[in-house]
């Protein structure tokens, strides 16, 4: 059979559903399509073939010889097409870089850098993804993750520590005096509920708060403690650029929590030329701050 005798692929592809479910209905929902589109496609087949692939067997269907046949080549060849794509799309260099980062440390950390790098590299493109703890660098597409180190770590994965966590209470200049005296709303994010209890835990010298407030995320945090609406415990990475601009005040500078944030990738799959840029340029932002 010359390759352009070959039957439609949408043809083979609906008689390959049926073959592997078992059932038209399973097949249509499968693809999409209604159960008589399926049929049609599937008789078209067997018509354009000349060969007759299923069989009457009760209320369903079954193979024939020459059916079963045609269903296994045809389930390896989709597979083997799937299994190609996949790989195609997970080679390096096959798309913008995807870098995966914790939802705060994206919005205070990263985007306000982005800017700079895309002008000194405006033919690499960079496509930011929000995510926390672990993840599955293949289903996900990710390039590159920024994580705080704080999970088990793959063994397939490289790993290289970007910088220490280090938090500390911060405030609107004008809560200086009541953080001093013990007048103030302790703001937390529900992300580490149990951060202001160990942090005064450490600091017995510290006025201890009237309340506490947890908020959904470190920025949300940030930006209460901006609006002046209390204390916020913060990371330092997430609040450098408003203490330096004088918008928030440190009085007890920041500590490390024994935790580090680290830049991950698969080991095995190596790096694109581009993720490489991209890689060495987050490693020294990390060490200027």
């Amino acid at each position: 059979m010359k390759r352009s005798d070959l039957p439609s692929l949408d043809d083979l592809r609906a008689f390959e559903t049926v073959a592997r479910l078992g059932s038209v209905r399973q097949a249509a929902g499968e693809l999409s399509l209604t159960h008589g589109a399926v049929s049609r496609r599937v008789a078209k087949l067997a018509g354009d073939l000349g060969l007759r692939l299923f069989e009457p067997a009760g209320r369903g269907l079954r193979l024939t010889r020459d059916g079963a046949a045609l269903s296994e080549a045809t389930t390896k060849a989709f597979a083997l097409i799937e299994d190609s794509l996949s790989a195609i799309r997970a080679a390096p260099g096959s798309g913008p870089v995807v870098v995966s980062c914790e939802r705060s440390l994206a919005m205070r950390w990263l985007i306000p850098r982005l800017s700079a790098f895309q002008d000194r590299h405006p033919e690499i493109e960079i496509h930011l993804s929000t995510g926390g703890g672990s993840l599955d660098f293949t289903r996900e597409r990710v390039t590159l993750a920024i994580r705080r180190l704080d999970f088990a770590l793959d063994p397939a994965w490289a790993v290289r520590e970007l910088m220490p966590e280090r938090v500390g209470p911060v405030m609107g200049p004008s809560l200086r005096e009541r953080f001093a005296l013990g007048d103030y709303v302790a703001l937390g994010s529900r992300t580490r509920p149990k951060a202001w209890p160990d942090w005064l835990g450490a600091h017995p010298q510290v006025p201890r708060p009237r309340s506490l407030r947890l908020l959904d995320h470190h920025f949300l945090m940030t930006e209460a403690a901006l609006g002046g609406l209390g204390v916020a415990l913060a990371p330092e990475v997430i609040v450098s650029g408003d203490v330096a601009l004088g918008r928030l005040v440190a009085p007890c500078g920041f500590v490390p929590d024994g935790t580090h944030y680290g830049l991950i990738h698969p080991r095995a799959s190596g790096l694109s030329e581009a993720a490489e840029t991209v890689r060495d340029w987050l490693r020294r932002e990390a060490v200027t701050g």
